[in-house]
């Protein structure tokens, strides 16, 4: 158990993440581990975004180059791995073709106007959000940060649970589609909730509360686009896999804008 752990944090950072990590296994157990430790790599992906963003605006930079910064290490960290799915699944689901097109599209290096059009409006809003943040200081924009980093790569834990079927027999999404039992999935989601509520809790009990739902409405938006991708394409790819973790990254840093 120890060995496939350690494997399964090798996948997690191989798979999710360009950090050095060699990835040494590659079968579904391994794949259910590493998707069981991805928040774990969304908490180092954003820690190392918000000790930027942090540093860049008690330097003197301003909320607006710090919320850059923080939303620039991600992209970095993953050469633009989940941005690049984003994409791809935008224009698939913008295509309006059958399943298969769609799919075949996804597969085409360039990206549409869909695409290009998803990318600017997320990329927009991650910064708007963490430039209000940052401006009631770096604490707040630094949290926040890493809050969406986590949620993010929850999102991927549960949506690689079981029931939930690959598009193609091929590729990262039928590696890790359907590897996560349901139970440790939403065990998994709890636990990452509960965990940044307790962080959320340095700004009060308000704080608490608004971090840990902010996790929630980061799933629930992840779930949406899920849902939908498998109706459309008849399961999982890795581009959904990105699509699901921006989405997701975004919609907890909107459900901290809101009502902060």
């Amino acid at each position: 158990m120890t060995s496939l752990n350690s494997h399964g944090i090798r996948f997690a950072f191989g798979t999710l993440t360009a950090l050095p990590v060699r990835v040494t296994r590659w079968d579904r157990a391994t794949a259910r581990a590493g998707m069981l430790c991805a928040p774990l790599a969304g908490l180092v992906v954003g820690l190392l975004a918000a000790a930027l963003g942090s540093l860049s605006l008690l330097a003197g930079s301003g909320p607006l180059l710090a919320a850059v910064a923080s939303v620039a290490v991600p992209a970095a960290l993953t050469r633009g791995l989940h941005l690049d799915g984003l994409a791809d699944t935008a224009d698939g689901l913008g295509s309006g073709k059958p399943a298969e097109d769609a799919l075949r599209i996804m597969k085409q290096s360039d990206i549409g106007p869909f695409g290009v059009i998803t990318l600017l409006l997320v990329l927009l809003a991650q910064v708007a959000v963490l430039f209000e943040l940052y401006g009631e200081g770096w604490a707040h924009g630094a949290l926040g940060t890493v809050v969406s980093a986590v949620a993010a790569r929850l999102a991927l834990t549960l949506a690689s649970r079981q029931g939930v079927p690959a598009a193609r027999p091929e590729g990262l999404g039928a590696t890790v589609a359907g590897t996560v039992p349901t139970g440790r999935a939403l065990l998994a989601g709890a636990a990452v909730a509960a965990l940044c509520a307790a962080a959320g809790a340095f700004f009060g009990p308000l704080g608490a509360l608004h971090h840990g739902l902010a996790v929630f409405g980061a799933l629930a938006a992840a779930e949406l686009l899920l849902r939908h991708c498998v109706r459309r394409f008849g399961g999982v790819t890795g581009d959904v896999f990105g699509g699901v973790e921006e989405t997701a990254a975004t919609a907890a840093l909107v459900a901290l804008a809101l009502g902060g």
